[in-house]
């Protein structure tokens, strides 16, 4: 038996425990600097910090809205053009709202304004990726229930996933 035979399309496109991890890990250090880095700028006015929060949460939210808009085109699950549209403008407009502010941020060394950039940037990145792993477990799960797939942890070993048949009957049993 090939040790990739018991890989099934299904639990090929399931994301690791490991990748899910890394983008919740990825979310929480880029919201969290940003965060940080608000509470910490003292130049800042509270109006200043609250325009930069509320453009921290309307690019969160308009990045999930559009990647799942766009895979939902690419699978061919109905969308509407309206809505479609909305996703772009919402995303644009809260990267161009992050944008202008730092420009004109006369108080924020440029320094700082790359760190808040590259932290919404990074923000925005693992929001889309969370959302696209929870996506994929959810159709993996649909498609396959997770009592039919091997875990790696199953065994006490990271290699219990790839094991041989113990008899040739069983082998072949697994063939057909």
């Amino acid at each position: 038996m090939n040790n990739n035979e018991q890989d099934t399309p299904v639990t090929s496109y399931r994301p690791t425990a490991a990748y899910i991890g890394a983008s919740w890990a990825v979310m929480l250090v880029g919201v969290l600097a940003y965060l940080v880095g608000l509470w910490n700028a003292g130049t800042l006015q509270l109006s200043e910090k609250g325009y930069y929060f509320a453009v921290l949460a309307l690019g969160l939210y308009a990045a999930i809205s559009l990647q799942k808009t766009l895979r939902d085109k690419a699978e061919g699950i109905p969308t509407t053009d309206l809505y479609y549209m909305i996703s772009w403008a919402a995303f644009a407009v809260a990267v161009i709202l992050m944008v202008v502010g730092l420009y004109n941020a006369d108080t924020l060394t440029l320094s700082e304004r790359g760190f808040y950039i590259m932290a919404f940037t990074l923000s925005l990145f693992a929001a889309v990726t969370i959302q696209k792993n929870t996506r994929d477990q959810a159709q993996a799960d649909k498609l396959l229930p997770k009592s039919s797939t091997v875990s790696a942890n199953e065994g006490g070993s990271l290699f219990a996933g790839i094991r041989k048949p113990a008899r040739a009957e069983d082998d072949e049993n697994n063939l057909r």
